[in-house]
């Protein structure tokens, strides 16, 4: 993938497909240190020992529309091609946890990409979804909640109203573009 917000949305779509109530992602580009670190964790379903040996295998997919799984194992290649590690750890009935550390001058890192888009578009596909993204650079932090976000909206206007969505994305924009000055 060009991007990894674009993993970060293949994750995020499996925590839905997995029945997650909550998500949480976290994006530290630590320039000081040159390392990035991407962590994507549900309360999903869980993966069995066997499941979770054999997801970073691209011929492998739990799904029934196709015989290959490319996202996690991709993901996993991205992170260690770039002197990174990468880490995955489920339990049933608990959830899934992702971590992929990446160096972050690595002339191999792909951009990053657009993460208001990302969030957006997570947001989108499961509007029930507690969502908590952070976002960290260096020493600024940004933070979405949509639960915070619901409670303030009150039962009156749902989070995925247009109006809102575009007020959202503008909202992420601009706190990812204020931490990073």
């Amino acid at each position: 993938m060009r991007e990894l917000s674009l993993h970060i949305l293949d994750i995020a779509q499996n925590s839905i497909s997995a029945n997650s109530d909550s998500v949480r992602i976290a994006v530290i580009e630590d320039v000081e240190n040159d390392l990035l670190t991407i962590m994507i964790k549900d309360d999903g379903r869980g993966m069995d020992d066997e499941t979770l040996r054999r997801v970073v295998d691209p011929f492998y997919t739990t799904r029934t529309t196709r015989k290959v799984g490319l996202g996690i194992p991709m993901f996993k290649s991205s992170a260690e091609a770039c002197d990174g590690e990468f880490e995955i750890k489920s339990q049933v009935g608990v959830g899934t946890e992702v971590k992929a550390t990446f160096k972050y001058s690595h002339i191999d890192r792909v951009p990053l990409g657009n993460m208001a888009d990302t969030i957006i578009t997570v947001i989108l596909s499961n509007p029930l979804l507690e969502l908590i993204y952070t976002h960290k650079y260096n020493e600024e932090g940004f933070c979405l909640n949509t639960k915070e976000i619901r409670k303030t909206l009150g039962n009156e206007v749902p989070i995925d109203n247009i109006d809102v969505i575009m007020w959202l994305k503008e909202y992420i924009a601009e706190g990812i573009e204020e931490i990073r000055k």
